[in-house]
């Protein structure tokens, strides 16, 4: 923002400057209200990143316990076949706004059945890694939809807090302060024209005196 154009003491440029100022005090009342929503918002994606990110590192962390098992049972061979049957995963992602900033709201991890025609897995353990797996999978997933979008919300508060503070701090004192000189030179200019009209009725009442 820079600083307030010099306005010319006037009565015009008075109520511009009011009208500017009742402007930027409006503006801010509006960013710290959004301040307000975005940080409640903010918070609420900050615990679920963290709930996620629990989830993920127990999830993998299981799965890879089943995994290991699986290949001391049937050696590392086995992972291939079993890979064989499964096909690609997809992910699906919901966005939302929130005072106008566009997040992911939901992502959803989809991992398709096993095709018909293909082998079963080579051991009980690898059936478990499979389905560890799986769900690993799908809370990474939902970990990182909410890492996302905690962090478009959090660049978006930061702005925001830096607008509403030079708002605050720079933009409305300067208005202020040029509304207080404009007033001030006003003030002094009414305070003068007065005391000229004084000095030219008393100036007109003794120059008709002196006529009689």
């Amino acid at each position: 923002m820079t600083a307030p154009p010099r306005i010319p003491p006037s009565r015009a440029g008075r109520l511009h400057l009011r009208h500017r100022l009742t402007v930027a005090r409006r503006g801010a009342d509006l960013l710290e209200q959004k301040l307000r929503i975005l940080r409640a918002r903010h918070e609420h994606l900050r615990r679920a990143e963290e709930s996620g990110a629990r989830r993920w590192h127990d999830s993998a962390e299981k799965a890879d316990t089943w995994l290991l098992r699986a290949v001391l049972l049937g050696g590392e061979s086995v992972l291939d076949s079993a890979a064989a049957g499964v096909g690609p995963a997809s992910i699906a992602v919901v966005e939302t706004v929130t005072m106008g900033v566009r997040h992911p709201s939901e992502v959803t991890c989809s991992v398709p059945d096993r095709t018909p025609t293909s082998a079963p897995p080579a051991n009980t353990a690898l059936i478990h890694a499979e389905t560890a797996f799986r769900e690993a999978l799908r809370a990474a997933a939902e970990y990182a939809g909410a890492r996302a979008a905690r962090r478009v919300l959090e660049a978006e508060l930061t702005r925001t807090r830096r607008r509403a503070r030079a708002l605050r701090r720079h933009w409305i004192p300067r208005l202020e302060s040029a509304l207080a000189r404009i007033e001030l030179a006003l003030e002094q200019a009414e305070h003068e024209d007065a005391v000229r009209r004084r000095w030219a009725a008393r100036t007109r009442e003794g120059g008709g005196g002196g006529g009689e």
